[in-house]
């Protein structure tokens, strides 16, 4: 049996790049604390963290080649991670409180249908004369009143919480404890 001497760390994402810049959109103008990360490192990043378990607080370790890792920017990776994964958990509350906004107006549109239809439904049953329609003109008015609820209800029974949920994994990855692992690049010749 072969017995490992080097503990795994529990709950840890691991990113290895040649370069500090790689971690980063390359067009993004703004300084480099401030700066969105490349795309496909945060699928991967964001990918992982799903992957782990949520009871634990995330390290995100960075491993660079020694000269990269002893540069400025490297010591201000967490300010960054910290700064990126802060903002996109504030853009998904944003958008949570849209859905939330467009579900309260949908349900004040879905109730006052639902009130007309039962409401045309009820003088349907004291006007027509013949029972057949006048229980096929109760029963369309009755089904078009809780259809128009449909969507305020599917808002707010289920919509919202991959949006909660993405929220929480992204306030996760903004507390996450950034750490720098300098490694030896291969030589080539």
């Amino acid at each position: 049996m072969i017995q490992l001497d080097v503990e795994l760390p529990s709950n840890a994402i691991e990113v290895r790049v040649r370069e500090v810049a790689q971690l980063f959109h390359t067009l993004d103008p703004f300084p480099f604390r401030e700066r969105d990360l490349d795309a496909e490192v945060e699928d991967y990043i964001v990918g992982w963290a799903r992957e782990l378990r949520s009871e634990e607080p995330l390290r995100i370790i960075v491993h660079l080649p020694k000269s990269e890792a002893a540069a400025k920017h490297a010591g201000e990776l967490e300010e960054a991670f910290q700064h990126y994964f802060t903002y996109r958990a504030q853009v998904i509350s944003h958008e949570l409180n849209e859905l939330m906004r467009i579900g309260r107006f949908s349900l004040l549109v879905g109730l006052s249908i639902l009130a007309v239809c039962l409401v045309t439904s009820h003088l349907a049953a004291l006007y027509l004369t013949d029972p057949t329609f006048s229980s096929l003109v109760e029963q369309s008015f009755l089904i078009l009143g809780w259809v128009a609820n449909w969507r305020p209800l599917e808002i707010f029974l289920y919509d919202w919480w991959p949006l909660a949920r993405r929220r929480q994994l992204y306030r996760r990855l903004a507390a996450a404890v950034v750490e720098v692992c300098p490694y030896e690049p291969p030589t080539t010749g």
